[in-house]
């Protein structure tokens, strides 16, 4: 698969850089799992020099994630280990940390001790609860975090319980990429004060800022059902997935007037003089049946056929494997492969500082990195 991801406004001229836009950024992350990795991978991709710091054995399982990244191998719990923590932080711009609350201050890191040999240093701490509350220093995972945060409750069917989107909304959304925003605003922040400062980026608090919208709709009374009953959460039979009759499944999202015009035509419903009608909310359920019916008439792929050109918001739903090979992400060059792994591409994407196309995970030591950090 290409890795050129050039755009329009890249003329791949001298002005053109594939350094990034974060190229010298120096960022020292120490390991974890899901939202700190993905924050940081963010920051690499974009061009930040990423300095992975993980504990002897490893710490299992990350994969894509940790790509365009240096590793380093130290025990923190050692003097030693903690001395070349400490020489990396002292040329750093930033240090991630996913600990609980108060680790990285028992282990001699904390944000007092990191801003006495470099005032200049944005500490970002990555946690699920935050770093002070109730539940600051209890366990959790995605699910919990969300749960407390109120977007697990409308996720599901109605009369269901509710159904967990993978760890997309704590982890990633509200974790991984809160993280990488914060960072950047405190880098933008310094560039004025000449001062780090400490950023508490926490997922359950990512999870919340991610219903503001639906706080909006339930404040102006337009989220008036419970689960699964609702205008964007399924309960609207022209916003919901149905299934072809190969098995493969359709995303209807035509809301606006025309859109739904369009896939009446497409269904060939469109002169049907008892059809209901599109927000005649006590015929819902009939209208849901008869678009059920209708897609279970053609594959997934017919269907797909049939309303690409119509313009009514009428989707194929592709599986992981099936993604990269769609044309219009094959036309982006949305997916690329590193160290043999298909994985999405940077983004978003710059005109004249497009990301470096990423590499795999490299060893290297502490007096290497520090050499390249001069």
């Amino acid at each position: 698969m290409s890795s050129d991801r050039g755009g329009p406004l890249d003329d791949g001229g001298a002005a053109s850089s594939r350094r990034g836009p974060l190229h010298g950024v120096r960022v020292v992350e120490l390991a974890g799992l899901a939202p700190a990795p993905f924050g940081c991978m963010i920051l690499a991709d974009l061009g930040a020099d990423v300095v992975l710091v993980d504990r002897p054995g490893g710490t299992g399982p990350i994969g894509p994630m940790q790509r365009g990244r240096r590793m380093v191998t130290l025990d923190l719990k050692s003097e030693e280990g903690r001395s070349g923590l400490l020489a990396l932080i002292t040329k750093a711009d930033v240090l991630v940390e996913g600990y609980r609350p108060g680790v990285a201050e028992r282990l001699g890191f904390g944000p007092g001790e990191c801003e006495k040999i470099n005032p200049r240093l944005v500490y970002a701490r990555m946690t699920g609860w935050g770093q002070e509350g109730p539940l600051a220093r209890a366990a959790g995972h995605d699910i919990d975090y969300i749960a407390i945060a109120g977007a697990l409750e409308p996720l599901g069917r109605p009369g269901e319980r509710p159904h967990a989107p993978i760890n997309l909304l704590g982890d990633f959304a509200g974790g991984g990429m809160l993280l990488a925003v914060g960072v950047l605003s405190a880098l933008l922040e310094r560039a004025t004060s000449g001062r780090g400062q400490v950023v508490d980026a926490a997922m359950v608090d990512g999870s919340s800022l991610l219903m503001t919208f639906l706080h909006g709709f339930l404040a102006d009374g337009k989220w008036p059902g419970g689960r699964g009953q609702n205008l964007l959460d399924g309960g609207a039979p022209f916003y919901d997935t149905y299934e072809a009759s190969d098995g493969g499944y359709l995303a209807v999202g035509s809301l606006e007037p025309q859109f739904y015009a369009a896939l009446l035509k497409g269904l060939e419903l469109d002169d049907d003089p008892d059809l209901p009608g599109q927000f005649d909310f006590k015929a819902w359920p009939e209208l849901r049946r008869r678009f059920t019916s209708r897609f279970l008439t053609k594959t997934r792929d017919e269907w797909a056929a049939i309303f690409e050109p119509l313009d009514a918001c009428v989707s194929p739903v592709l599986s992981l494997t099936e993604a990269p090979s769609h044309p219009h992400n094959q036309a982006r060059n949305a997916f690329i492969s590193v160290d043999g792994v298909t994985q999405p591409a940077p983004a978003p994407r710059f005109g004249r500082t497009p990301p470096p196309v990423p590499a795999a995970l490299q060893s290297a030591t502490v007096p290497e990195i520090l050499s390249s950090w001069t």
